[in-house]
């Protein structure tokens, strides 16, 4: 085929520009930041960091707790001690309703984004909640799956670009585990929602008999209502995976139509 551009090339450099711009890229770029503000080390962070974390803070939930003046604002954020959430496109959406937060101020409850390598929202107010049933902090799970997730999706792009530059017989195999991603992820949050359901600690001022969190949709334990869906993250991961699928498709059909 030369040097013309074939359709499993255009799947998989749209599917790799997706994932490397909401993935990879935010991902790199913050790895390690988290720790470097807990431990007190901001002068280790590069100072690129700081205008990319706006960048990508802009259009994304703000919380009532976020320190005046340092609204996006890593810098500032870091001086006044804010919470600061990962840059990477939040996956999965999670709120939770209770009577001590009134709709008139929490319309939407208190909300936790799930990120490939971490958590962004009012994560400190979430596990605050959880407490008082005597469910484990978020950071205490998944925490193997959060820190090597921007190498993983390091690889996953150096395998696209690989498909792309590759058109042997073996190249697909490179583009199946983008399409799985999506799958992946699902498995991965599931068996943590169910480790803390059923891990329940004794220091919890409610009792409850140990369950399954809501994976997706609504649901209720004691007196708190829980909601759980996808965010614009796990939307982004199903295009890389439908165009990945795409590419697969179109380089097999490729191959044997040079192959006569």
């Amino acid at each position: 085929m030369g040097k013309k551009i074939t359709k499993s090339n255009v799947f998989a450099g749209i599917a790799a520009v997706i994932l490397f711009f909401a993935f990879t890229l935010p991902m790199v770029v913050f790895y390690n930041v988290p720790d470097k503000i807990k431990n007190g080390k901001t002068d280790e962070i590069p100072s690129f960091v700081y205008p990319l974390w706006n960048l990508y803070e802009t259009g994304r939930y703000l919380s009532p707790y976020t320190p005046k003046g340092a609204e996006r604002d890593l810098k500032k954020m870091i001086e006044l001690n804010g919470e600061v959430g990962m840059m990477s496109a939040p996956v999965w959406f999670v709120s939770l309703e209770a009577p001590n937060y009134p709709q008139a101020a929490f319309p939407d409850g208190i909300p936790v984004y799930f990120h490939l390598d971490g958590y962004s929202g009012d994560v400190h107010e979430m596990n605050t909640i959880n407490h008082f049933i005597g469910m484990y902090p978020m950071e205490s799970g998944a925490q193997l799956e959060r820190k090597i997730s921007p190498f993983c999706m390091l690889l996953v792009f150096v395998m696209m670009i690989i498909f792309i530059i590759y058109k042997g017989k073996f190249s697909p195999l490179l583009m199946v585990i983008p399409s799985l991603i999506p799958v992946g992820f699902l498995a991965v949050y599931s068996g943590w929602l169910y480790w803390y359901g059923h891990n329940l600690q004794e220091w919890g001022m409610f009792k409850v008999k140990l369950f399954m969190p809501t994976a997706l949709g609504d649901g209720k334990v004691a007196q708190f209502t829980t909601h759980s869906y996808p965010a614009i993250g796990f939307c982004l991961l199903l295009i890389i995976a439908v165009l990945s699928i795409l590419a697969i498709l179109a380089r097999i059909k490729e191959n044997k139509m040079a192959s006569k």
